[in-house]
């Protein structure tokens, strides 16, 4: 899709903090994390939603999705992670995502308010970003 920013990403058009870019899919860095080393899973193919994810590519996606979550908490050093998908209502890209958000016990993430944060800088994005990359192995 020309106009989808993700699918720029997914390209190397449009720059990103990617933490792994398989056939499976992509994950990057979110620019507005809820908690820093929040990372998005996307498909490589314009996919608007999860309900339109075509029946053979969902277990290699969600095997990258399942991947992500294990990787975020050792790169972060969080106790766990918290995994969300949206369709359509408060889908800010028409591009299937999943977040993989850190989550630690006491990080005042209450239902679905969801604060969001800014990296200090490029380089401290970069930093999570390889973390969690190494991470993933």
């Amino acid at each position: 899709m020309p106009d989808c920013l993700f699918c720029g990403i997914v390209a190397g058009t449009v720059p990103a903090f990617k933490v792994v870019d398989e056939p499976e899919g992509v994950g990057f860095l979110d620019v507005r994390p809820v908690f820093k080393g929040h990372v998005l899973i996307v498909p490589r193919a314009h996919v608007p939603q999860l309900t339109a994810l075509p029946a053979p590519d969902l277990a290699g996606y969600f095997g990258l999705v399942q991947r992500v979550a294990a990787a975020v908490p050792v790169a972060t050093k969080a106790q766990g992670t918290f995994v969300a998908n949206n369709n359509v209502v408060s889908q800010s890209q028409p591009h299937l995502h999943f977040h993989v958000v850190p989550r630690t016990k006491g990080d005042g993430l209450r239902g679905f308010f969801w604060p969001r944060h800014k990296y200090d800088s490029d380089e401290e994005a970069a930093s999570y970003a390889e973390r969690i990359s190494e991470a993933l192995g």
